[in-house]
């Protein structure tokens, strides 16, 4: 059965999240990134704003960032985030479904990665900060919201724990066998983030 966790908002409850899946990835963020994060991963708890078509939603990436090279000063910037916001998330929600298509998930690290890096360059004052170590650290919290994903489906049925070990064997990764060893299915590997 699963347990409630109390929280104050849903910032909050992703800010938890985010700490322990940091904390366990030895991923180091300044707060105002871990708050960039969990804000949106509070954006994209509703599947509309991750879809939504006036926002490139729909559109494939390279199409995104064609457009945002076409555009000018804050419509750039707005475009260039977007691009990173929605690679980020599905690098990390859907690595797994990445995994199997044509352009994988690499795809998206490196595109996602390289517009955030472009926001920097453009972005002035605290939040350029930001957008540079979300670009510098894109693999790294790819993962860790990899992880926050799979520990939620681990933690909803027996068949999502199968669907998280089905995903480790396939592509393995430090994220996966945390997960499935937090679960006591696989002996703690010396080394692997407790």
């Amino acid at each position: 059965m699963s347990q409630l966790v109390p929280a104050k908002s849903l910032t909050d409850f992703f800010r938890g999240l985010l700490d322990e899946a940091l904390a366990k990835a030895r991923v180091d963020v300044a707060e105002l990134t871990e708050l960039y994060l969990a804000n949106l991963l509070v954006e994209f708890a509703a599947a509309d704003r991750l879809f939504a078509k006036d926002e490139g939603g729909e559109e494939p990436l390279a199409v995104l960032y064609c457009r945002a090279m076409q555009e000018e000063g804050a419509a750039r910037i707005r475009t260039l985030r977007r691009l990173g916001d929605v690679s980020l998330y599905k690098a990390g929600f859907f690595a797994g479904a990445l995994h199997r298509t044509a352009v994988g998930s690499d795809y998206y690290i490196h595109m996602g990665g390289a517009a955030y890096g472009q926001v920097a360059d453009l972005a002035r004052g605290g939040f350029g900060e930001v957008y540079g170590e979300l670009g510098r650290k894109f693999r790294a919290l790819a993962a860790v919201l990899e992880a926050i994903a799979a520990r939620g489906l681990a933690r909803g049925s027996p068949s999502g724990m199968l669907k998280v070990y089905e995903a480790w064997t396939e592509r393995g990764g430090d994220a996966l066998e945390g997960v499935l060893a937090d679960a006591g299915l696989l002996p703690r590997r010396r080394g692997l983030p407790n």
